[in-house]
């Protein structure tokens, strides 16, 4: 039996965790975000390359994790199941206050997250996406743009996304966060 969504109408995570089925789905400011069905090969071989080359951040005793992963963004004090808005499924998440970590996903913001984007999602990680990373404090977010081979790294400063710069092959990128690690571009999108 197919789900009866109302795309026009506000749903909480309550809500979300109802939904059975095998669409998936996020949640901004309460409203229903459709997700593709699976992404194609070049999006799913970006993300293992960045993937395979960050690991090495699990030794500052940060934890990663791929879509699907249900990242809750929530308002303070708005952290039970009917107030919670905010449900998204980034590519890559990096969590380094582990305390935001339970059974269901991350409650709160990651320290670091990675958008691929698709065709079908760029609009919403363009745009709806990065004010939502920005207003709810996620400290970097990189945009990886498959087609033109670029990552976009942008750094939370002040409360707003400051771009640190727009990385293309040959160049070497790091996190913010863990500025010892070296990213070649051309290790990302070489074929």
């Amino acid at each position: 039996m197919e789900l009866q969504l109302d795309l026009n109408k506000k749903y909480t995570y309550a809500d979300y965790l109802t939904w059975l089925d095998d669409k998936r789905r996020e949640l901004i400011n309460g409203f229903i975000k459709m997700m593709t069905p699976a992404p194609r090969r070049i999006h799913q071989r970006i993300s293992k390359k960045i993937l395979d080359t960050i690991t090495i951040i699990e030794k500052y005793g940060c934890q990663i994790y791929h879509a699907p992963f249900d990242v809750r963004l929530v308002e303070k004090n708005k952290t039970s199941d009917k107030e919670i808005i905010n449900v998204v499924q980034p590519d890559i998440s990096v969590i380094c206050d582990l305390s935001k970590l339970d059974d269901r996903g991350c409650l709160g913001a990651p320290d670091l997250i990675i958008e691929i984007l698709s065709p079908a999602s760029s609009k919403r990680d363009l745009s709806e996406k990065y004010e939502l990373y920005q207003n709810f404090g996620v400290k970097e977010y990189w945009i990886v743009f498959p087609s033109e081979k670029v990552i976009q790294q942008f750094v939370l400063v002040k409360g707003k996304y400051e771009l640190k710069g727009s990385f293309v092959e040959s160049d070497i990128i790091s996190p913010n966060l863990f500025p010892d690690l070296k990213i070649n571009v051309d290790d990302i999108f070489k074929e």
